[in-house]
């Protein structure tokens, strides 16, 4: 099988891909940089694409025809595939399998303690030589006895429910599909209807993919519903969130605290007001790829390609292209 992988990624990355590359695979490298005819020729010579894959110009469409048998990304996101344009030519666009689901939530617990502990603050005092100010001037939080909602219960939010376990914490959910009572009680875990758990929850938390379904799932009127102490943490994606409501909900004091680890637009512009927002801590979109995970990414995408060379179906399809 030959594989096209597609964007430039850093050469220790690359170099963790090859090693786990199975005998008689060929590995192609290819980047939407280089234009369209040239990421086309790349097309017609693979089986398969995997990576990060963006928006795909229409020559490499049509050279996918009839040659590309699976489309496979290295991260949890994919709404920037053309998933009509998939469906028209038989292709299967898949997702990691969760293999950056440890890293996400490990990132998302850490957002929820920054903004408790308004990391960032501390870490700007101490550098400019100053020192605690008067005790109990700030008001920081524990994250014990706090109730997190979770939306979206997939591979990422499963794995911030077990490791909320540990932290004295009601742990509520929402997802479109609801988990059985088994799992529930696994994981600690309470279904709750969405705008409740906008309601209820401390800290809010994002887990869900971004289709026209969920784009701004968080707005003015989910916002207006949030505790004035509460965070809302997004470690999924921009487009959840309508960043002018989000904005509006900081300044008035609606909601004490955003933590981001993404935005709408990416790179944001310089002058972007959450960058620099006195509540609001902006990550650079970097939950995911962690070191640990890239042997997850390369084993579960060369696992994928083994399946559609055995002329069995792919593991973890899109839900937009399933039956």
């Amino acid at each position: 099988m030959r594989i096209l992988l597609i964007p430039t990624i850093a050469d220790d990355a690359l170099a963790v891909g090859k090693s786990l590359l199975p005998p008689g695979y060929t590995l192609i490298l290819g980047d939407p940089k280089e234009g369209g005819p040239a990421l086309a020729a790349k097309v017609r010579q693979a089986d398969v694409i995997i990576g990060f894959i963006g928006r795909l110009p229409p020559e490499a469409w049509e050279a996918a025809r009839g040659q590309i048998k699976l489309i496979h990304t290295l991260s949890a996101g994919y709404e920037e595939i053309e998933l009509d344009k998939a469906r028209e030519l038989g292709i299967p666009v898949c997702t990691n399998g969760g293999a950056n689901a440890i890293s996400v939530a490990e990132h998302t617990i850490m957002l929820m303690l920054a903004a408790y502990r308004r990391l960032p603050d501390l870490v700007a005092t101490t550098r400019a030589g100053k020192w605690r100010g008067l005790m109990g001037e700030v008001r920081y939080y524990e994250l014990a006895g706090k109730t997190v909602g979770i939306v979206g219960m997939g591979n990422i939010g499963r794995e911030v429910a077990k490791r909320l376990r540990g932290w004295s914490v009601h742990t509520i959910y929402y997802d479109v599909f609801r988990r059985s009572p088994a799992e529930e009680a696994e994981l600690g875990i309470s279904y709750t209807p969405l705008d409740e758990l906008f309601r209820q929850s401390d800290v809010v938390t994002l887990h869900t993919p971004l289709t026209k379904e969920t784009h701004h799932l968080v707005n003015a009127e989910r916002l207006a519903l949030m505790k004035p102490t509460a965070v809302l943490v997004n470690a999924a994606r921009g487009g959840l969130v309508d960043e002018a409501a989000l904005l509006a909900a900081l300044n008035d004091k609606q909601i004490l605290f955003a933590a981001l680890d993404t935005l709408g637009q990416e790179p944001p512009p310089a002058d972007h007001p959450l960058l620099r927002h006195p509540n609001a801590i902006v990550t650079p979109h970097v939950a995911g790829p962690t070191w640990d995970s890239w042997p997850r990414r390369f084993a579960n995408a060369y696992a994928n390609v083994t399946r559609i060379a055995r002329g069995e179906p792919p593991a973890w399809l899109v839900p937009e292209l399933r039956g």
